[in-house]
């Protein structure tokens, strides 16, 4: 049996990055003119070690001087900084120093603020603003809104300005909006935006408006066609976990297609969800990767018709149109990226991979149009849903074909991090990945595999099943999650199963799962 392959020791790091005061030091920065500090007074470098530290929130003008942990004098004269006497090398067109939780700031002509680090000065915003604003932070009626990487955002006549730059993308903006790690602006014609990581805003829903999931799917776990039980003991297992869903993947063989009919028939019986995943992929049956976008649409279309012919009696309406494709070596880059930029992915062949899902789906709909078809994305593979969604290319040409889909579904491992705070490729601190979802596509968001890493020993698997349960089911009323789905019933190990091959429960993780599932009702 297979096992899961997991992209190995993916982290997606915050970058940080310092630059050269531009109230000194930097050739570009200020107007040029020296601004006076409001004081011609030169600290004596004697009192330097002889003084107490400086009220916390003092600044130059008004006060003299400003005393630090270490008895250091600062002084401003003529828009230059003064150290116990000794002018600053890095700084000019100086208007303010503040002293304020334990560091000396400047603030420069520009309005730009800088932090001493003891060696130089770093950019950052005035310490008085405080941190990060508070989810849900709007303005208005807030003045500003600070987002994870110390930026500040502000409203003006319509117009957006970040850390005091114009937005130039930006016009007619009524509300500028932080919510789930994401900056989003309000048209004045009502029309909602995101800012992507691409320097783009693109449309969406307002992210505070609640999705409710349908209730009745919640707890899912992953199996195969192939597994060893009856589906008298599939149906008896899952209930016995307090599963309502089961996810299982086939292609169109007779072998694969008449197993999953006779699951299907089990679970239409039991009134139970089946959720079937199509398992095609990029190449054809000799592993060669298709040539084209119709080549690969046609092979997906026949196949995926043929299956929901089959399944379509027996009860089954929910369909996952394949299987980490954007992870396939084919697509993705680099796969330690996060998948945040279009960059991470290839352009050559990405039309394949469209034309396979655009296939999926189009043959599922052409026996079944009201059934649900769901598109699999791994990690923070947000470039790669807004492409498809968008018709857009990894080159940033656009007018392809769009895929919509009714469904989106997400795979989130351990190493992916948490999906409510999920990282990006270098470029800062996580953000909530299914709300960003639920105002792009505007559809149920479901987790159809998750698990710990595969060398976890059963006690940390078992709190982390506890934990992550914990935060689905709290999104369950607000972001739309629909259904997670564990992986897997059995690995034949201890590496992903919650039971063995004899349906033994491996604990404590099983307990876990069944005891939340038993405390936290699907209704």
């Amino acid at each position: 049996m297979k096992r899961r392959q997991f992209l190995g020791c993916l982290t997606a790091a915050a970058s940080s990055y310092v630059l050269v005061a531009c109230g000194g030091g930097g050739s570009g920065a200020g107007n040029g003119s020296n601004a006076s500090g409001g004081t011609t007074a030169v600290a004596n470098a004697s009192t330097a070690g002889t003084s107490t530290a400086s009220p916390n929130g003092t600044t130059v003008p008004s006060a003299a001087s400003i005393v630090d942990n270490g008895a250091n004098v600062w002084t401003l004269s003529n828009g230059l900084i003064y150290k116990n006497g000794v002018k600053d090398p890095n700084s000019y067109n100086v208007i303010m120093l503040l002293w304020y939780g334990g560091s000396v700031y400047q603030e420069n002509t520009s309005k730009a603020f800088y932090q001493y680090t003891g060696t130089t000065w770093v950019q950052c915003l005035d310490p008085r603003l405080g941190g990060t604003s508070a989810d849900g932070t709007a303005i208005p009626p807030a003045s500003y809104i600070i987002d994870k990487q110390s930026n500040q955002y502000t409203l003006t006549n319509g117009y957006i300005y970040k850390n005091g730059v114009k937005d130039p993308y930006s016009y007619n903006v009524s509300m500028l909006l932080w919510y789930g790690g994401m900056i989003y602006q309000q048209g004045t014609g009502g029309q909602f935006y995101v800012k992507t990581w691409m320097n783009t805003w693109k449309p969406c829903r307002d992210p505070r408006i609640n999705m409710a999931a349908t209730a009745g799917s919640f707890y899912g776990i992953n199996g195969h066609y192939d597994y060893p039980f009856t589906p008298t003991q599939v149906v008896t297992a899952l209930q016995a976990l307090g599963c309502t869903t089961y996810r299982v993947g086939l292609v169109n063989t007779s072998t694969q297609l008449s197993r999953v009919v006779a699951l299907a028939k089990a679970f239409q019986t039991a009134g139970m969800t089946l959720f079937t995943l199509l398992d095609f992929g990029l190449r054809d049956s000799t592993g060669t990767l298709f040539t084209s976008e119709s080549a690969a649409y046609s092979s997906a279309y026949s196949g995926s018709a043929a299956i929901a012919t089959a399944l379509a009696p027996y009860g089954v309406t929910m369909y996952e149109c394949g299987n980490e494709l954007t992870r396939d070596p084919a697509i993705i880059l680099n796969s330690a990226t996060a998948g945040t930029s279009n960059a991470d992915f290839n352009n050559a062949n990405w039309p394949i991979m469209r034309g396979a899902i655009r296939g999926m789906i189009a043959g599922i709909k052409s026996v079944q149009p009201n059934a649900k078809v769901g598109v699999n994305f791994c990690v923070a593979d947000i470039a790669a849903s807004d492409m498809l969604w968008d018709g857009m290319q990894p080159d940033g040409s656009g007018g392809y074909p769009a895929v919509h889909w009714d469904i989106t579904t997400w795979h989130n491992y351990q190493p992916y991090g948490d999906i409510f705070n999920v990282g990006t490729d270098g470029a800062g601190p996580g953000f909530n990945l299914p709300s960003y979802c639920k105002a792009r596509y505007g559809v149920p968001f479901m987790i159809t595999e998750w698990n710990a890493s595969p060398e976890q020993n059963e006690t940390f698997r078992s709190g982390y099943v506890t934990q992550q349960l914990g935060e689905f089911y709290a999104a369950r009323k607000t972001q739309g999650v629909q259904s997670v789905m564990y992986y897997e019933l059995t690995s034949g190990d201890y590496t992903y199963g919650i039971v063995l091959d004899d349906l033994t429960p491996i604990q404590p993780t099983y307990g876990s799962f069944q005891s939340f599932a038993k405390s936290n009702p699907d209704n």
